[in-house]
């Protein structure tokens, strides 16, 4: 176990009562001791509440059932359950992954039986090594900023520290793919714009009704929410500003 993230669990949580009640928005890259050792229900640094978190990690096994598949995660810093829930049909649809291969899992966390687990929302199989440290400086820079946000007496709602913005980001972003498969041309469009963006904060919804001025409000924040629930992009210091997660 790597020694520098050793403190990673010291002070990551909220004062009493200081986010509580805050609804968590956007991605938060973290390594699995850290979801492990996370309050009941919550995804949160510093008291900053997130509503989903990113773990890159190695798959140690796969169990799967008529109506789930269960990936055991492994990184540095210990080993996690990972749930991938079928609909009828959907056997055919799971990822495609092996055991003892790197993957890139966007999820919730739940309780079971006094553990925690992850509940996928988005499995990807990573094919770039570089991806492993990227992320471990991901979760490194959003553990400090956050930290060093609420040193100066900020607060909630993940503002100031967002994941996968900065140079980090960019660095990612360059190693995707340009086109998201899925995507409609409007779509694919407001998505390039995001990812084009190279500001710690990400690129405003002010921002982007300007550049699209073909597209009316309503439509924008269909497809802002549409690419948010695909995984694709994330909010990051307000509801209004978006990063790529690629």
């Amino acid at each position: 176990m790597n020694d520098s993230f050793g403190d990673f669990n010291a002070t990551q949580t909220a004062p009493a009562g200081a986010a509580s009640n805050q609804k968590g928005e956007g991605i938060v890259p973290l390594v699995v001791k850290q979801i492990v050792d996370a309050p009941e229900g919550n995804i949160e640094l510093f008291g900053m509440q997130y509503a989903m978190a990113c773990v890159v990690a190695i798959v140690r096994n796969i169990e799967t059932s008529s109506t789930k598949i269960t990936y055991t995660l492994e990184d540095h810093s210990g080993r996690i359950d990972a749930h991938y829930w079928l609909e009828e049909g959907d056997a055919l649809k799971a990822p495609e992954v092996m055991v003892n291969n790197y993957v890139k899992v966007y999820g919730t966390t739940r309780s079971q039986g006094g553990s925690k687990t992850l509940m996928i929302f988005k499995l990807l199989p990573v094919l770039d090594p570089n991806e492993v440290c990227t992320h471990l400086l991901e979760a490194l820079n959003a553990r400090y900023r956050a930290e060093d946000y609420q040193s100066k007496g900020g607060a909630g709602g993940g503002a100031g520290a967002s994941s996968g913005s900065g140079p980090i980001a960019d660095f990612t972003a360059s190693q995707s793919s340009a086109i998201v498969s899925g995507l409609e041309p409007k779509q694919q469009a407001v998505f390039q714009a995001i990812k084009s963006n190279v500001s710690e904060e990400g690129i405003s919804r002010k921002e982007l009704k300007a550049k699209f001025s073909h597209i009316s409000d309503s439509e924008l924040t269909n497809i802002l929410d549409f690419m948010i629930s695909e995984g694709h992009i994330y909010s990051s210091i307000d509801a209004d500003h978006f990063i790529c997660t690629m």
